[in-house]
């Protein structure tokens, strides 16, 4: 970059006066204070003299007075030699507009450094000094700015191509995508397959509001489901009803920002479209869920059924499933009637649960043993539950109390809640926590089992008795007796 910065030279109204007391030493301090670097310089280009205002330049030009009887033109690269011609003649002419040039000088590590000179004679010799101005803050912020802006560009020219790429899927998309303003709930834009489903091939969908779009019976619910949206900014999905054709379509909404505006982003599918675009293997699932051996339920918020496989209608005794849709889930699951609340609390907190073991009541008076897992699906602001429930009655019946071997673990303890009695589920703690006490000491002492009673607080004897009592360790005849 050429640096030509032109200005009118406007002189002492009366040096003489002002500056005439002025010896050689008090100029040459104001020549080397008024410019980072300044130069004397004869008519021939030859440097007789150098001065700088700070030694950090001083060494990054390696110059010391190794400069001194050098030609002027020597110290700066290739491309800067001309400029050095010009501003030595400019200074020779006495030229009332004198010329800053951008001249390079070269350093020892093959890099260079930027000085703007101006050039200005002094005496009759000829002679003349060239004040220089050091451009290397200048140069690294230009430097800087020209690295944003490409970054700019290139982010520019990405955003652009995103754009393109995405309001083609917007325009090419079979399902309806809808644009809508959440201030004012009115469609901003809408693709052409939303415009087909509410507005018409030949009309504009923009500026439409959403009682234009679904019906009045469902327009309060989707007010209330975008106000939900809106004010914890999560995607969800509800159900709702056109208003120009009352087919029932499923809503998927989101919120997001454009240009300091909040807009939500809505698909609007047909159930018929929905089911059309499963995927098979998704299809194939829901049939095995259907004839699964295992009971599956959904149910809502309230724990009502919304729908049931034929392996609960048959452990519930019921003849078809509108016999189950709508009822509580209470009204066979569950020993009494809070094990049902308990559950549901556990969803909500954890999203999931696993081998909730209950009795399950048929209508027939039948009582099934029932290990339950399930887990909680978002559903429009509702959440929804999903129970897969095993009969585990037949395993229990295999097992005899007389030969169930002790529990290693209190998770397996906790397995027994609702099988066994609480006095016996107590005896069996107690033994599974001694066990793992004597197991920990022994593990402890190295096997030195008088440490390890000593430890417990027990007799010699009496740990013996209960090493036998659980078959911990190898003991000797004489311990034995």
């Amino acid at each position: 970059m050429q640096w030509r910065i032109s200005a009118l030279v406007k002189t002492f109204v009366s040096p003489d006066a002002s500056l005439g007391e002025l010896d050689a030493q008090s100029v040459a301090t104001l020549i080397a204070t008024a410019s980072d670097i300044a130069l004397v310089v004869d008519a021939d280009g030859t440097i007789r003299d150098i001065a700088f205002q700070s030694d950090e330049l001083s060494a990054d030009l390696d110059t010391s007075d190794a400069w001194v009887g050098r030609r002027l033109m020597s110290t700066v690269v290739a491309d800067s030699r001309a400029k050095v011609t010009h501003l030595l003649a400019d200074a020779a002419a006495h030229n009332e507009r004198p010329k800053w040039r951008h001249i390079n000088h070269a350093t020892a590590d093959g890099s260079s450094i930027p000085v703007l000179y101006c050039a200005v004679q002094v005496g009759a010799d000829g002679r003349m000094v060239a004040f220089g101005r050091d451009l290397r803050a200048m140069s690294s912020l230009q430097q800087r700015l020209m690295t944003a802006q490409e970054t700019l560009e290139r982010d520019y020219s990405r955003m652009r191509e995103v754009e393109a790429r995405y309001r083609l899927l917007f325009q090419m998309s079979s399902e309806a995508v809808v644009i809508l303003d959440t201030v004012r709930l009115r469609v901003v834009e809408a693709n052409p397959a939303a415009r087909a489903m509410f507005a018409g091939h030949n009309e504009d969908a923009a500026g439409q509001a959403l009682t234009d779009i679904f019906s009045a019976d469902t327009l309060q619910s989707v007010q209330a489901h975008l106000g939900a949206i809106r004010g914890d900014g999560r995607a969800e999905e509800f159900p709702a009803t056109l208003a120009s054709t009352g087919a029932d379509v499923q809503v998927a909404a989101s919120v997001f920002r454009q240009e300091n505006a909040t807009l939500f982003l809505m698909r609007i599918s047909t159930m018929a479209a929905q089911t059309a675009t499963m995927p098979d293997v998704k299809r194939k699932l829901l049939k095995l869920v259907e004839s699964a051996p295992d009971g599956f339920v959904v149910a809502d918020s309230s724990g009502n059924i919304l729908t049931a496989n034929a392996a609960f209608l048959e452990l519930a005794g019921l003849a078809n499933e509108d016999l189950a849709r709508g009822e509580s889930l209470d009204r066979w699951v569950g020993n009494s009637g809070v094990e049902l609340d308990v559950l549901i609390t556990n969803l909500r907190q954890r999203g999931s649960v696993r081998f909730f073991t209950t009795a399950m009541r048929g209508e027939d008076g039948r009582v099934s043993q029932v290990e339950i897992s399930a887990v909680s699906i978002g559903n429009g602001g509702q959440p929804s539950f999903g129970f897969a429930i095993r009969n585990i009655g037949p395993r229990l019946q295999m097992e005899s109390k007389s030969t169930r071997p002790l529990p290693r673990s209190i998770e397996q303890l906790t397995e027994l809640i609702g099988r066994v009695s609480l006095k016996d589920l107590v005896r069996e703690s107690t033994d599974v926590i001694e066990k793992l006490c004597i197991e920990a000491a022994l593990e402890l002492t190295g096997d030195n089992r008088a440490s390890a009673a000593e430890m417990l607080g027990l007799s010699r004897q009496s740990l013996y008795v209960k090493l036998r009592r659980y078959g911990l360790g190898d003991l000797t005849a004489h311990e034995q007796n």
